[in-house]
């Protein structure tokens, strides 16, 4: 059989719909080696508003998976996996137009999305271009910093300057993902000044920081707990200090952008 047959055929017995929140365990079947445990990302995109999980079956068996993450008019996807079983047969291409569509009926004009090196060629086929590249240290030297007193707990006072900062550098209005994560959130003030934020609920941990010296300190900070770090390219302070303390290893990613360009301030995150 050709492998346009394959195709072919995977097309007339394959069915791409929504996930459901009762299916989630059954997702750890598509568990790639080294990513964080998916079942309880995909059972917060189901109970999500703004999220838009789907599946691909072939033969009564999930074979595919992806969401949709809608904030206002940015979308990003994300979690697109193919079983290995099920690779080099257009399904992870079909996952991606499915999730771009629901994007668009939903009025997003930019669309984002993490690139691994297996997808990058199908993202590209879609029409996606590699917008930065995000730079992945491993195995962090570990360091007893003293913790700034400049870093406090997020109260509601902080909420207006939170919410123009982040927008400002993420060129996204995106309040609604960030909004459960406040209550575990931590802000660098000095002499009242809102410096920076961390998240160390939201994906990995998020940082975006104002100033050199608010973003090293919440790196310090972070770095007490976890041994791995990505930035962006862009920011050449992180990745100096990273270099004194000992970064460990080194891959890159890409992040890919589908539509209008924002003014994302990459050195802030």
């Amino acid at each position: 059989m050709t492998n346009n047959e394959t195709v072919s055929q995977v097309n007339e017995l394959w069915k791409i719909e929504p996930i459901c929140n009762n299916e989630i365990s059954i997702l750890s079947s598509l568990q790639p080696d080294g990513w964080v445990d998916i079942v309880p990302i995909f059972d917060f995109y189901t109970k999500s508003s703004f999220c838009f999980p789907i599946k691909v079956i072939v033969d009564n068996k999930y074979v595919g998976i992806g969401v949709t993450i809608i904030h206002n008019d940015v979308a990003w996807l994300a979690h697109i996996i193919v079983h290995p079983d099920f690779r080099c047969r257009g399904i992870g291409l079909k996952i991606v137009q499915s999730l771009v569509k629901t994007a668009k009926e939903n009025h997003c004009s930019t669309i984002y999305l993490i690139a691994t090196e297996l997808g990058e060629p199908i993202y590209s086929k879609v029409g996606f271009i590699t917008e930065t590249e995000y730079l992945v240290h491993k195995n962090i030297t570990k360091n007893e910093w003293t913790v700034s007193r400049n870093i406090q707990q997020y109260e509601e006072r902080h909420r207006t300057h939170f919410v123009a900062f982040d927008r400002k550098v993420s060129g996204e209005d995106r309040m609604i993902h960030i909004e459960e994560h406040l209550t575990n959130a931590f802000v660098y003030h000095r002499e009242d000044i809102f410096e920076g934020y961390y998240l160390p609920t939201l994906g990995e941990g998020l940082i975006i920081a104002e100033t050199e010296t608010s973003g090293i300190e919440l790196l310090k900070f972070y770095l007490q707990h976890n041994d791995r770090v990505v930035i962006p390219k862009e920011n050449l302070v992180a990745q100096k200090f990273l270099q004194e303390v000992g970064f460990g290893e080194l891959k890159q990613i890409k992040r890919m952008r589908l539509g209008v360009e924002r003014k994302v301030q990459f050195s802030k995150i």
